[in-house]
């Protein structure tokens, strides 16, 4: 099977993680997305993060509420010792799993960053990466810089919505006291 790997804080998931998973779901390019939540993102700050076992609780019960989506949410590396690196988490799934192909999600700010996640050569040869819009970054360019550096780079564009929210700015609206669940997933 074909597996789609989102990985990610999700603190909180929002609409715009579910138009990505929607869209995820409908192409015929992957059999399931795995949601795996991540523990603490080396890139973050870990005080502004929710419990990573309470974010894996919430990512079920949004993901139970779209029986349409073909999406697993993943604990893997809630399991998985500190630092929580990429290619580790892949490396790991591909060892559970030995007969699935993985390919990961990201957006196209990362895409943008992604020189200096740990074996990003690794990540983009043997992995791939799927790579959805972001607003104010041009992924067909960044593509366009990476495989110049390497054509064995496996970079796909996602063609989804793109919706103009973040879990950042979630969070800055309960500390408000504002209503975000027009927002959530």
């Amino acid at each position: 099977m074909r597996i789609a790997v989102y990985t990610g804080s999700f603190d909180p998931l929002h609409i715009g993680h579910l138009a990505i998973l929607e869209r995820l779901s409908a192409t015929r390019d992957f059999d399931w997305v795995y949601l795996v939540i991540s523990p603490q993102n080396p890139f973050k700050d870990p005080s502004k993060a929710l419990s990573a076992e309470r974010r894996y609780r919430a990512a079920v019960e949004a993901v139970r509420r779209h029986p349409g989506l073909h999406v697993w949410v993943d604990d893997i590396e809630l399991e998985m010792p500190a630092p929580h690196y990429t290619i580790r988490t892949l490396d790991a799934l591909r060892e559970r799993e030995p007969g699935n192909e993985f390919t990961l999600v990201i957006g196209a700010d990362n895409l943008e960053n992604f020189a200096n996640w740990r074996n990003a050569p690794r990540i983009l040869r043997e992995y791939g990466v799927v790579v959805y819009p972001r607003r104010g970054y041009d992924a067909p360019a960044l593509r366009d810089r990476l495989l110049a550096e390497d054509p064995g780079y496996r970079i796909q564009l996602l063609d989804a919505p793109m919706v103009d929210i973040s879990s950042t700015q979630i969070r800055e609206m309960t500390a408000r006291g504002e209503d975000p669940s027009k927002y959530l997933m």
